[in-house]
């Protein structure tokens, strides 16, 4: 076998077997296959796809790159939660302690930001000195004490996955269907997961833009899933927009904090609720969605989910000041406002603009190895159905220049519709 006639075999549409895709995997790590020639690999899959088999065989070789945990003997049901990437979808971080205090063990390996969309751990690393890249035996000690991490992978944790989410990110391949379902599924299950919900995504800030593509993604998922003996559980919810009011790492780090304080926004609570009663489901925690939110909201209304992620945060050597203003979060050097232009009502802010507006203002990759300046971004001072008149604050621009901030306030100018009439609220669930 050789990396030449396995790319040259995919590019014509051919299938590969589990041997030939571990042989290219493992020469990856290796580096005997090179970044450009995994790169020209990445794009064949991405125009040609893989069969189930072959989605399977690279899931598998992917999670076996690393240590695959084992956690039977915690005595509590083991459920992840991820999300296929979306802007302003903050809602796996303030998930985990709800999630705990319900009774589940979570240890969550979490990825960075692609293409328009935020990543857990890009968010998560906002908090000063907060640690993620644990060795295997803290990891797994953590959730033994704690219930749960929040964990990235490294060389000893799905090594694979870290290296090819980074190139997938720099060459466009990240809407390939058999590469989201692979790299998911392969930090999920090396986990040692019993089971996972995954919240996919679907509109202009998400990777699957339509319900079509959404619902082949969420089929494969859960096919991959089924053929290697887990349980996946994939719910289908709107990108059309932002999720809640902040994008940007240290921004959406306030606002999930905020939700796990009983003071966060609808939007993020309302799904942060659901996909734990999703999680509680799949555990055998509770019969049904409605009791399942009845215990999440309960641990937000006790203080004690709050208090869970703060002894996680402590644990993994942040620091956070509950009592502070952005609980000691970064903060940017400039702060510019963007006001309507017309009066009537908020009809879209388009989520994929206003992602790719972040990404500019540096809070976003465009090269694997860019640095991410944790406190830029934007908050949404003004959301569909709100009526506004002409000169109100529309969108706090968060920015480290004032030239920064003017390009971001063009951009943003392009992602705000403003109808007549009144708007009606759009559906946070492509179905039920």
């Amino acid at each position: 076998m050789n990396a030449h006639e396995l790319i040259r075999r995919k590019r014509d549409g051919l299938s590969l077997d589990e041997e030939e895709i571990r042989f290219l995997v493992s020469a990856y790590l290796k580096g005997e296959v090179g970044d450009y020639q995994m790169a020209a690999f990445l794009m064949a899959t991405a125009i040609r796809g893989m069969t189930n088999a072959e989605t399977v065989a690279l899931t598998r070789v992917m999670m076996e790159s690393g240590r695959v945990f084992d956690f039977d003997l915690l005595g509590a049901p083991v459920i992840d939660k991820h999300s296929t990437g979306g802007v302003g979808d903050k809602v796996s971080i303030p998930l985990v302690p709800i999630a705990v205090e319900c009774g589940l063990a979570v240890p969550m390996i979490s990825g960075r930001s692609l293409g328009a969309t935020g990543g857990t751990l890009d968010k998560l690393e906002s908090i000063p000195g907060l640690r993620t890249d644990l060795d295997p035996d803290r990891f797994a000690r953590q959730v033994g004490e704690l219930g749960a991490c929040f964990g990235a992978q490294t060389e000893e944790i799905v090594p694979a996955d870290r290296k090819l989410y980074a190139l997938r990110d720099a060459t466009a391949t990240v809407e390939s269907v058999p590469l989201i379902v692979s790299s998911i599924l392969s930090k999920k299950f090396a986990e040692g997961v019993h089971g996972v919900v995954i919240d996919v995504k679907c509109g202009s800030g998400a990777f699957m833009r339509t319900s079509s593509d959404a619902r082949e993604l969420a089929g494969a998922l859960e096919a991959v899933g089924a053929s290697m003996g887990k349980a996946v559980k994939t719910v289908l919810t709107s990108m059309d927009e932002p999720l809640g009011r902040t994008i940007g790492n240290a921004l959406e780090m306030e606002e999930a904090i905020r939700v796990l304080k009983g003071s966060g926004p609808p939007d993020v609570t309302a799904l942060a609720y659901r996909l734990v009663a999703e999680m509680l489901r799949l555990g055998g925690i509770v019969p049904d969605i409605s009791s399942g939110e009845t215990l999440a909201r309960s641990a937000v209304e006790s203080g004690r989910a709050f208090d869970r992620f703060m002894n996680i945060v402590a644990a993994q050597c942040g620091k956070l000041d509950p009592d502070a203003a952005g609980f000691g979060l970064p903060r940017s050097k400039v702060v510019n406002t963007l006001v309507s232009r017309a009066r009537g009502f908020i009809s879209r802010i388009d989520a994929r603009i206003v992602g790719e507006t972040v990404r500019e203002l540096g809070g976003g990759r465009f090269g694997k190895d860019d640095a991410i300046d944790h406190s830029v971004g934007v908050v949404l001072l003004s959301v569909r159905g709100d009526e506004v008149a002409e000169g109100d604050a529309l969108i706090e621009i968060h920015a480290s220049g004032e030239d920064a901030a003017r390009n971001a306030a063009r951009r943003l100018s392009d992602a705000i519709f403003i109808s007549a009439g009144p708007v009606p609220p759009a559906s946070l669930y492509l179905v039920p």
